[in-house]
């Protein structure tokens, strides 16, 4: 199957979750008083964005119980145990926790650009920003009460959001504290990338299993699958940070040099002696231009600091379909392979 085909048969399995999802959006976020405050936390959801997360998870759901892809009601999903689960509820948790999350992060970023609009800072004010995304961090645990899965395994899939939670921040700190140290390790980068990013992946994808009552190695296994493609999608957004124009991109491109975050292409240049500091000379993203980005992409590329990302994502996509394994055999878990290599594939 070529890279063309993995893509279009992606993207045809998101889009088509993308709808129901939305709905679930809809009808589990609806727009009550305060009428602001609900508009500003359904705002980022509203935009737009794949869906990738909570199409992992019914992908993931439809592995388990063995049935074609769209064939059965996500919201009455047959669980192991001969009940009915809504799966989609689970689903949309993760997709609300990752909204919360870009709210949070483009105040603290101060980007002025979320998914090609005004960032909800922006678009209404700061406090209500905040409060925003506050709203949505409490909603999604609404959400996931009311999967209907035994009460042991709601009781899990809550326990393991509350820790994705707690690990997104701690994630968002080690970032932030990177931004004033000399020194940083790859392999302290990919813990951050893990806590920041790839937990809601994991979890995205470990959830469905234990909502269905699946056998502890294989919640693991997928747990594993979502942490390795979740690093991977995040050294990939490291690199089209720096090759994707910005009208395509969301945010200005190259906004990371500016801000000073170390990602895996940052720390194997320096490695190579290069001046990271000094690729850019502009005080924020507004002031940085299209040839200053060019030139620091064209010294990142002479010293093979952006292939090395890409190799790197590359192995863990590896390691994430061989994760797979401990699912039958299907159409859904062919999905699962194909979406984990559209995660480093993908050019926006």
């Amino acid at each position: 199957m070529t890279a063309d085909s993995t893509e279009e048969r992606v993207l045809a399995a998101v889009r088509e979750r993308r709808e129901q999802v939305n709905a679930a959006i809809d009808e589990d976020l609806p727009l009550v008083e305060p009428e602001r405050l609900w508009e500003a936390s359904r705002y980022l959801l509203k935009a737009g964005g794949k869906r990738l997360r909570p199409t992992v998870s019914l992908l993931v759901a439809e592995a388990i119980a063995d049935v074609p892809p769209l064939s059965v009601d996500y919201r009455q999903f047959p669980a192991l145990d001969g009940d009915d689960v809504d799966v989609m509820a689970g689903a949309l948790s993760l997709e609300v926790i990752q909204s919360f999350t870009l709210i949070h992060d483009d105040i603290m970023d101060d980007d002025t650009l979320r998914r090609g609009v005004p960032a909800v800072h922006e678009a209404y004010d700061v406090d209500t920003a905040i409060l925003a995304g506050d709203t949505l961090y409490s909603t999604a645990f609404e959400i996931m009460a009311e999967t209907g899965a035994a009460p042991e395994n709601g009781l899990e899939a809550m326990r393991m959001l509350a820790n994705t939670c707690t690990r997104i921040c701690e994630g968002q700190a080690l970032d932030v504290e990177f931004e004033h140290r000399t020194e940083v390790l790859p392999e302290e980068y990919l813990e951050m990338v893990e806590s920041k990013t790839a937990v809601l992946y994991g979890d995205a994808a470990a959830t469905p299993a234990i909502l269905l009552d699946a056998e502890d190695d294989v919640v693991d296994a997928l747990y594993d699958y979502g942490i390795h493609s979740g690093t991977a999608f995040q050294i990939q957004d490291d690199v089209l940070d720096l090759t994707v124009p910005s009208e395509r991109l969301g945010k200005q491109r190259g906004s990371d040099l500016v801000e000073n975050k170390e990602t895996l292409i940052t720390l194997h240049a320096r490695q190579q002696g290069v001046d990271v500091d000094g690729l850019v000379d502009a005080e924020d993203a507004d002031a940085l231009t299209d040839e200053a980005v060019e030139s620091a992409v064209e010294t990142l590329n002479e010293v093979g600091s952006i292939e090395y990302a890409r190799e790197k994502a590359r192995s863990l996509v590896a390691q994430s379909k061989a994760d797979l394994d401990a699912l039958p055999d299907n159409e859904a878990r062919s999905l699962l392979e194909d979406l984990a290599e559209y995660l480093i594939s993908r050019g926006y």
